[in-house]
């Protein structure tokens, strides 16, 4: 059976009648939980079991899960977690160590309440001026030392059944606006892109 190439959401805590027959039709490849799909792990482990039922098939679940400003599972039911960067800091030079315990922490909640993937690690390389919505959730500040720190997230998550998405887009760093009001433009030479914000996406 062929499934389309869609990634769909849910309008609340549970589907509705017409939700359901639009993913019976559909046959999404996967869905993306928000916070408003979220509140207590008995709902969440029962929307994705609605959702798959709906889908016809183990659709992937994904959901933004980083720590820090974006996380969407919130306490008092799942862990809160400082900002990466605030985090990779404090753990100075554990900061690879750290942030695979982070993941792997992150991937154990997620994976017992059906989700199975997971929107991170971030590998965008801040820089001086990084737009403030975005540089506290970045790893660091050269490309090695980010890429180590996406590689170490990513296994954490994998050790952990959840599939990580490497995002956002290279050269996003470089960003002076937010994205999600402005439309930021790098005007970066190619060379420096491919050394210096290209190169943690290829790890």
């Amino acid at each position: 059976m062929r499934y389309g190439a869609t990634i769909l959401d849910a309008s609340g805590l549970r589907l509705t009648a017409q939700e359901k027959a639009l993913f019976r039709a559909v046959k999404p490849f996967g869905f993306i939980l928000f916070a408003r799909n979220i509140e207590t792990p008995d709902q969440v482990r029962a929307l994705c079991d609605e959702l798959r039922e709906a889908a016809g098939h183990e659709a992937v679940i994904t959901v933004d899960q980083e720590g820090g400003r974006v996380q969407r599972l919130r306490a008092p039911h799942w862990r809160d977690w400082t900002a990466p960067l605030d985090f990779v800091q404090a753990a100075g030079p554990n900061a690879a160590e750290a942030m695979y315990l982070r993941f792997r922490l992150i991937a154990d909640e997620l994976h017992r309440v059906g989700i199975d993937s997971n929107c991170a690690p971030m590998v965008d390389v801040a820089g001086a001026q990084t737009h403030a919505f975005l540089r506290n959730r970045c790893y660091g500040t050269t490309p090695d030392a980010v890429a180590a720190l996406g590689r170490a997230a990513a296994d954490g998550m994998l050790a952990g059944g959840v599939l990580p998405v490497v995002k956002h887009m290279p050269g996003h760093g470089r960003a002076t606006m937010d994205s999600h009001f402005d439309l930021p433009q790098v005007d970066a030479p190619r060379a420096a892109l491919d050394t210096h914000d290209f190169a943690p996406f290829k790890v």
